[in-house]
């Protein structure tokens, strides 16, 4: 991966080399820990991430949600983020990972006498599922692997121990010949894709599933906010992979994923196969709002 010079831990920058845990790390034994994926974008006016408050506010949430009682206050995190952008020479966009983990001190499944540890590491990261993908769209699989029932896991926290299923799925997805998987949910109904949520169009109507089996998403907010000023018609409903197969377009969205065209299901063509006019109109939308190029959204951007 891209090494940058400095992570923030616990209070302080060090070296990105010497941002270690211990083996007996609780959380590496038992997979309890919150984190964020945060994007910074180059704006014609420096540096900028994309709803800084959101994504704290959410990780101080699954925090709540997983009985973990953070060590660092929620504005000392919060300026950590412009603090390891500062102290980090990038020129591209920056991707952000802050996480809040139990160390070492204490083993056993009863977690809560293990120290509680905060960190906030950033990376240039192009886009997630390639640049050339947010134009010509992937192919999706629907996976084996079921997303997390709400009867056995907070899904909404975003806790290391839920993406478990996510890797299995994306392993599943890639040894099979393809770029991403989509989980359904235990009903049988779409979910989401390993770490994105789902869109759908169907005769110029804008679909996404209800996020009671899905990550109460940033980025989806985002895109039905600027579906919703572009006079898009909306709903938010339950969907069935066949109804994938043939809707005019399907996209993910999602922090890493941005918004990324979905080109094919379980091999059959979505729409023409490539992105859709819906789909590239929000594309724009969207990277017009993080790139700082719409002036009406600009309160969504912390410039460092």
């Amino acid at each position: 991966m891209n090494e940058a010079k400095y992570i923030w831990m616990d209070g302080k920058l060090i070296d990105w080399k010497d941002a270690k845990v211990h083996i007996l790390t609780h959380t590496v034994h038992y997979g309890n820990a919150v984190f964020e994926g945060t994007r910074a974008y180059q704006t014609e006016d420096g540096l900028a991430i994309f709803r800084l408050n959101e994504h704290c506010k959410r990780l101080y949430n699954s925090a709540k949600i997983v009985a973990i009682k953070p060590n660092m206050e929620y504005d000392v995190v919060k300026e950590a983020h412009l603090e390891v952008l500062r102290s980090n020479d990038f020129t591209e966009n920056v991707y952000m990972r802050p996480i809040i983990f139990l160390g070492y001190g204490q083993m056993g499944v009863h977690h809560v006498k293990a120290p509680v540890q905060t960190a906030v590491a950033a990376w240039e990261w192009g886009a997630y599922l390639g640049e050339d993908e947010l134009e010509k769209g992937i192919k999706v699989c629907t996976s084996s692997i079921t997303r997390n029932p709400n009867r056995s896991t907070f899904g909404k926290a975003k806790a290391a121990a839920n993406y478990l299923n996510s890797q299995m799925a994306k392993y599943e997805a890639i040894e099979n010949g393809f770029e991403e998987a989509l989980m359904l949910d235990e009903n049988g109904f779409a979910a989401e894709g390993t770490g994105e949520c789902l869109f759908i169009v169907r005769d110029g109507v804008l679909i996404s599933p209800p996020n009671d089996n899905s990550l109460e998403s940033i980025t989806q907010a985002t895109v039905l906010e600027l579906a919703k000023e572009a006079g898009i018609p909306i709903e938010r409903r339950n969907i069935t992979r066949d109804e994938i197969y043939i809707c005019d377009e399907a996209f993910f969205t999602g922090t890493a994923a941005e918004v990324t065209p979905i080109n094919s299901l379980d091999h059959r063509v979505v729409g023409n196969g490539a992105r859709g006019p819906m789909t590239e109109h929000l594309q724009s939308a969207y990277f017009d709002v993080v790139f700082g190029r719409n002036p009406k959204y600009k309160h969504y951007l912390t410039y460092i």
